[in-house]
Parts: C-alpha cells; sequence; structure tokens
C-alpha cells in the first residue's frame, strides 16, 4: 500500500512538473490581462459605423491610471524579456561582433572632417573633428558635459560657410521637439546661444553670421503639430530678438527650406499637398530678407534638388524611376532633362560636386555610381561590391576622387577612394581606420533580392538572407520585416544582432511592398490611399510566399516593422493571425479612426485617406488594427514597443492596441507592451549601453518564441 501510494505520488508530482510552466503561462497571462480595465467606454457613431471605445482612458497618458497600468505592464514585460536575454547570449554576441567590427570614413563638411566617437558606454558619442584626415580627433561637442545626462542624444551638426562656428542639434528625450546649440570651432569654446522648439527643421547658415531654422509652437505634447515659422537667429545674441521671416500660421500649410548659394529656398506646400509654392531669399546684404515668389500654385510636378548658376536642378514626376531636369530661375516654364530615366533602375540621390552630378541607383538589390557631367554626358559607372550599399563621405576636388563608405546587413564597413578620372577603386585605411579579419567570409551568408506574385499579379521584391546551404525544409526560424509607406525607399543596415540570429541558422527577409518607393513614385501610389490595402496584402504574400518556398512555417515565423511598419504588421497579426508565431511592433499607428488627432497625423491623409469623408473612413476602418480585434481568436505572441516621449507616433496608440488584445478570454499568447522612457520615435539610442540592450532584448524574445 505504501509503494502503491509512493509510486502514484511520484507520477502525480512527474506529470506535475510537466504541465507547471502551461500553468504559469496561464496565470502570468491572465494575471497580465486583468490589469486593463475599461473605464468610462464611448461609443462612437459615424457615417452609420458604431463601435465603442472601451478604452479611451488610457488617452490621458499623464493620468494616475494611466501612470500605474504602464508601470504594471513594463513591469511584466520586463519580466518576460530579462528571461529570453538571459538564457541566450546576444547580448555577449552583439558586444563582441561591435568591437571587431570596422568603422566609417568621416565626414567632411566644408573645411574639416567629423567623426562621432563613443567614449563611455553609458554616455552620448562624442563630436570630434580634425583638419586633415589622418590627424589626431580633437573634442568639439561632448553632449554629456553640455547637459549632464546620459539620455542626450546628437542629431546633426552644421558648420557654418567658412567653419568659423558649428550649429548642434540636440534631443533630450526622444522627442522631435530639440535645441540647437553653437561652438566656436577653432577655440573648441561653446557658445551660450540656446534655441527652443525646434521641430522638423534643418539648418542653414547665412555665411558665418546666424541661422535660418524652424519653430513649433505646440504648448500640450501630443496636440496637432505647429511647425508654421520660420526665423533668423544672429549670433551671440538671445532666441527673444530672432526674427520671423516666414508664417504659415494662418494656412497651415507645410513648408521646408535649404540654402543654396547666395539664396534661400522656400518651398510651400498646401495642406492636401496638390499645389506648392517656391519663393527664395538673397542671403547678401543686410537682414531684411525680402522674400521673392518664383513660382506660384504648381501642380506638385517636381522635387526640388539644387541650385547652380542661376538653374534649378529637379526631378519631374513624370518619370517615375527618376530623372535629372533643369531649368532657369527666371523661366521655370521651359525644363530640359539633364539625366534621363532609366527604366527599372531607381534613382535614390543625387550628389553635386565641383565639376561632376554623381548619381546613385538601386536595381535589383544591387547599389552603383553614375558619373555625369553637367550637361549629362556620363563618365563614369562604379558598382558596390558583395551587393553593399553606400554613402558618400566626402569629394577630394585636387585629385577627383569620391571617398566612400560601403555596407550591408552582414558585411560591416568598408571603405574606399574612387578616382573618377581613371576608373580606379582602392580599398583605404589610415592611422585611425585600420584593417580588421571579417566577422565572417563575404560569402558565408547568401543575400539575394528576388520577386514574388502578390494576389493581384504584381511583382514584389523581396530580400532574403540567410547562412549558405541552408536547408529549405520548412523549420528555419525567420523574420520579416516590412515598412511601406510614404514612398520610403529601402536600404541595408549593418545590425549585430540581427547577424548572430542569421549566424544561429536564422532567415531574414525584407519585403519592398508597395506604398514604399523601391520601384518608384507609382510603386508609392499603388500602395497609399485608396490603394492602401495593397501594402497590408503585399505584406501577407511574403509571408505565404516565405512558407510556400519553405524558408519556414507558420509556426516559425515572426514579424516586425516599426512606425508605418508597425502600421503593418498591426494589419498583418489581426488579417491573418493564423500565418504567424511571433509579432513585434514597434511604435506603430494602430488606432486608425484617431490617427489625424495627434501631432503630425494630420499631414498623412494622402498616405491614409480623409476619415472625415465617408469613403476613405469606410476604407480605414476595414484594416484599422484597434477596430478589427475579434473576441474569439487567439492572436499570435505580441511584443508592442513604444516610446513614452514619441510625439511622431504618439503611445496611446500602443496602449488601446495591447489592452484590447490582452482583455478578452479567448487570448492565450502572451501580449506585452514596453514602454520605453525617456525615448522618442527611434528608442532610447542615447548611448552604446542602451543600444546593446534593445538589440539584445529584441532578438532574444524573437529566438525564445520560435524555437519554444
Amino acid at each position: 500500500m505504501t509503494i502503491f501510494n509512493n509510486f502514484t505520488l511520484l507520477t502525480f508530482l512527474s506529470s506535475l512538473m510537466k504541465i507547471i510552466p502551461f500553468l504559469v503561462v496561464i496565470l502570468s497571462t491572465s494575471i497580465l490581462f486583468s490589469q486593463t480595465k475599461k473605464n468610462n467606454s464611448v461609443e462612437i457613431t459615424k457615417f452609420n459605423h458604431s463601435f465603442v471605445d472601451e478604452y479611451i482612458w488610457l488617452e490621458d497618458v499623464n493620468s494616475n491610471s494611466t501612470e500605474e497600468w504602464i508601470e504594471n505592464q513594463n513591469n511584466s514585460s520586463k519580466e518576460a524579456i530579462n528571461k529570453t536575454v538571459k538564457k541566450h547570449d546576444f547580448l555577449f554576441k552583439i558586444k563582441d561582433y561591435d568591437y571587431l567590427s570596422t568603422n566609417s570614413l568621416p565626414l567632411k563638411i566644408g573645411k574639416f572632417y567629423y567623426s562621432k566617437y563613443r567614449l563611455h558606454k553609458n554616455k552620448p558619442s562624442v563630436l570630434h573633428f580634425r583638419e586633415n584626415l589622418n590627424d589626431s580627433p580633437k573634442e568639439l561637442v561632448d553632449p554629456y558635459r553640455v547637459y549632464k545626462s546620459e539620455d542626450v542624444l546628437l542629431l546633426g551638426y552644421y558648420p557654418s560657410r567658412n567653419s568659423k562656428f558649428l550649429a548642434y542639434e540636440v534631443s533630450k528625450d526622444g522627442s522631435d521637439k530639440h535645441e540647437i546649440r553653437f561652438v566656436d570651432i577653432a577655440k573648441q569654446e561653446y557658445l551660450a546661444d540656446v534655441l527652443t522648439d525646434i521641430k522638423f527643421s534643418n539648418i542653414a547658415w547665412k555665411y558665418d553670421e546666424g541661422i535660418f531654422y524652424k519653430k513649433n509652437t505646440n504648448k500640450v505634447f501630443f496636440e496637432k503639430d505647429s511647425t508654421f515659422q520660420l526665423y533668423y537667429h544672429k549670433i551671440n545674441d538671445s532666441q527673444t530678438n530672432d526674427k520671423l521671416i516666414f508664417d504659415t500660421t494662418d494656412s497651415e500649410n507645410k513648408f521646408s527650406f535649404t540654402s543654396q548659394d547666395d539664396k534661400l529656398f522656400l518651398i510651400e506646400s498646401n495642406k492636401n499637398e496638390t499645389l506648392k509654392n517656391y519663393y527664395y531669399i538673397n542671403k547678401t546684404g543686410d537682414d531684411n530678407f525680402a522674400i521673392v515668389p518664383f513660382i506660384k500654385d504648381d501642380p506638385n510636378s517636381f522635387e526640388f534638388i539644387k541650385y547652380r548658376n542661376d538653374f534649378i536642378y529637379c526631378q519631374t514626376k513624370s518619370f517615375p524611376w527618376g530623372s535629372i531636369s533643369k531649368f532657369n530661375i527666371n523661366n521655370p516654364d521651359e525644363k530640359s532633362i539633364v539625366i534621363p530615366q532609366i527604366y527599372n533602375h531607381l534613382l535614390i540621390k543625387t550628389y553635386f560636386l565641383d565639376k561632376f552630378i554623381v548619381t546613385k541607383y538601386k536595381h535589383l538589390g544591387k547599389f552603383y555610381i553614375n558619373i555625369n557631367d553637367f550637361e549629362g554626358n556620363f563618365i563614369r559607372k562604379f558598382e558596390a561590391p558583395y551587393g553593399m550599399d553606400f554613402t558618400i563621405r566626402f569629394y577630394n576636388k585636387k585629385t577627383d576622387e569620391l571617398f566612400v563608405t560601403f555596407y550591408s546587413h552582414t558585411i560591416s564597413y568598408l571603405n574606399y577612394r574612387l578616382n573618377i578620372n581613371t576608373g580606379e577603386s582602392k580599398i583605404y585605411f589610415n592611422d585611425f581606420i585600420r584593417p580588421k579579419p571579417t566577422l565572417f567570409p563575404f560569402d558565408y551568408f547568401t543575400t539575394k533580392t528576388i520577386t514574388y506574385k502578390s494576389r493581384d499579379g504584381k511583382d514584389v521584391p523581396i530580400t532574403i538572407i540567410h547562412k549558405k546551404n541552408i536547408n529549405l525544409d520548412g523549420n528555419n526560424p525567420t523574420l520579416l520585416k516590412a515598412y511601406g509607406g510614404f514612398g520610403l525607399i529601402s536600404s541595408p543596415n549593418y545590425d549585430t544582432g540581427l547577424l548572430h540570429f542569421l549566424e544561429k541558422g536564422g532567415v531574414y527577409a525584407y519585403a519592398e511592398i508597395r506604398g514604399g518607393g523601391d520601384k518608384g513614385t507609382n510603386w508609392h501610389k499603388n500602395g497609399s490611399g485608396k490603394n492602401k490595402m495593397n501594402s497590408f496584402n503585399d505584406f501577407v504574400d511574403a509571408a505565404e510566399f516565405l512558407i510556400s518556398e519553405k524558408y519556414t512555417s507558420a509556426n516559425k515565423l515572426a514579424i516586425t516593422g516599426s512606425s508605418h511598419g508597425g502600421l503593418v504588421v498591426g494589419v498583418a497579426i489581426t488579417q491573418r493571425p493564423d500565418l504567424f508565431k511571433v509579432a513585434i511592433p514597434v511604435v506603430g499607428v494602430f488606432d486608425m479612426y484617431n490617427f489625424d488627432k495627434y501631432t503630425v497625423g494630420k499631414y498623412h491623409l494622402d498616405e491614409f485617406g480623409d476619415p472625415n469623408i465617408k469613403e476613405d473612413f469606410e476604407q480605414i476602418m476595414k484594416y484599422s488594427p484597434l477596430h478589427n480585434i475579434k473576441e474569439d481568436i487567439n492572436y499570435p505572441t505580441t511584443l508592442v514597443i513604444t516610446s513614452r516621449n514619441d510625439d511622431r507616433v504618439p503611445p496611446i496608440h500602443s496602449y488601446k492596441f495591447v489592452a484590447k488584445l490582452q482583455n478578452r478570454t479567448s487570448q492565450k499568447n502572451p501580449i506585452y507592451l514596453q514602454v520605453v522612457d525617456k525615448a522618442g520615435h527611434y528608442g532610447n539610442i542615447s548611448n552604446y549601453k542602451n543600444q546593446v540592450s534593445e538589440s539584445a532584448e529584441f532578438y532574444s524574445f524573437i529566438w525564445e518564441h520560435l524555437n519554444n
């Protein structure tokens, strides 16, 4: 009897040990879901469409109840994520790979070469400069020294005409609202000038005297954007004395500006972005800054590129793959083509040098440089090695050499000097850019850009990366990513977290879905406005392609995307939850009913449609992730990442999306929310420690859930 009882007890304990992990998951999930309550629900009816907003209380981001909810969510997600980081070796490998990776060339602007160096893992990078390429770098801007904060991010730097002063732009807390400060370059001394409330602005110098900048007037953090004013600031003066140059507050028209030679050009767009006005200001002489219009009510027919010798160079909308035309500023109706469109070759960027026009193209996943003179005559072509992307760091006009940094998803920075006259290319090293062995042989990973058929018969490009000779047995952990909005053109990004994911046997795929600009301006049009659903369908079709071709299976597939890509992921899991094991949408737009209510959403009516127009509203509500969550579906394991200070895509979207996903009895897979503090649209990337932690958490979470 005793033996039987002991045997029974051992059997029971053995069985209990097997189910305890599942009980823990169910228990922890139910605890997590119970944290979200439905308070002050509001029934909304619009165009005969009714729904209940059960989590509208989370829009009050500063309330005690919302703060408590965020803290509980972060505690739950932190515990789960930390377990995956400790279990897997991504954190160690990322640091190791970073140490062994190479660095890019400095950027030359004016007289000096500029580089940012990481001097401390817990502090922001420090900007240095040098007069000659092989000189020892000198410290110029240390954000921590100025702000005494680890969370300050140096965004951009702009030397004056004669490199006497440098203006630098800083984000203190991740917000899109920035500060501009100044430093005397020769003296390496900070100036007292501080400009605040800078938003969506570049910086244009008037010689060495002062700068033009855009100022924001918002008083409430997440309210609709009000960046409608252009100011001029004179060095060594107070911002209160700055001169208002241009103001679209009454019309609420957007505008941009650029400095070219002795002129400042202003480009104003109406609310619907269907018409543009063009102006210029002569920067010579006194500070009266008379505004001279030269084109009125242009039907958005071209994009301004460059002003040179009374001619404006532009990209016209008539050629969707990209061409370069020019016209005399005094006769804008007569345009002539300088560099014609190359069909199926996408013109990405144009550089104007002393004697040359340098164009960057993308074709079938490969990048190359074309050199032309100013009459458009072809001179030379340089192809990027190993299918890599590149940035042109500077041009030596004495030797006619381009200094270029190449990189890819799997190969760190290779620096070359390209001779325009002879066509010779040489890898470049100096005392500070020294040769290092590659982490992996160049052919260790296979990178290919192919196409798959969308459901309506379009050829959609997709880049797929994996270790050479991988088995296509449908069992490979795979990460699928896309963006698919605003005509954005995708490019590789060297990422040591992804590198280790691939080295461990993972597959990475990036789908160039419609809505992006990877196949020209028509590709964007076919995935925006009334065609927006094409973006989401293309993404789902990419997942089905990867599964049908045996790269992976639904049980081994993770998806991710940021910003508009976060929306793509949100739509994918609510439309086809059966296709995915894991989803990580980052700073995504999920409440499409309210997308135009906050910050920059009002500028995106052309991308999504206008929710105040019945036809547009009905289409938007068909895919809005928040409003397409069904009560009886168990959605994939999901980690929603947002930032507390993201005033581009407010975290409200993520709060409500997670609350509704969690608070359903049918949801068995865990739904986590990670709210990053002191961070904005790009996360907390101000210092190396934060960058490494975010990457390790991301890949550890994916690897854990794709392999269990």
